[in-house]
């Protein structure tokens, strides 16, 4: 009966660690902030013809927001979103954008509109174009000023 215990804390034991490793990882608080160069020009760029097409008609082109549009980039923006993650505007787009037909907006361009803000609000590009998986945004929190 002993053996049969100890087998079983063997062949169990690598669930437990696997079990604890993704707990952790889920609690796993922000890392990085929108002031670490997390997303490229070129993922802006794309974000820019994006965003003119999809969504200046109601946020501007300024993305200083409309009539019933919250602004995008400014005081008022980084008012909203300062110490929230990017996963959470990637989100809050993805799940409200276009107001007219809502969830429509596949994530690569929905990350790369956010990549396009991100530069507007006068945060650095770097090498890397930003992730468009939750998890990876959740790394991501956003800072009105730099740390």
């Amino acid at each position: 009966m002993r053996r049969f215990a100890m087998l079983a804390v063997v062949f169990a034991a690598p669930v437990l660690v696997a079990a604890v490793s993704r707990e952790r990882s889920l609690s796993r608080p922000a890392t990085r902030t929108v002031w670490d160069s997390v997303y490229s020009a070129a993922q802006a760029a794309r974000g820019e013809t994006a965003y003119v097409a999809a969504c200046a008609r109601c946020h501007a082109a300024s993305l200083g927001g409309g009539d019933e549009a919250p602004p995008l980039a400014g005081t008022g923006f980084l008012g909203n979103w300062s110490g929230q993650t990017l996963a959470d505007l990637h989100d809050r787009i993805r799940t409200t954008m276009p107001s007219d037909d809502p969830g429509t907006f596949a994530r690569p361009l929905i990350t790369d509109v956010v990549a396009y803000m991100l530069k507007v609000n006068g945060f650095p590009a770097g090498a890397a174009g930003l992730p468009t998986t939750t998890d990876s945004l959740k790394e991501i929190i956003v800072r009105a000023s730099k740390p």
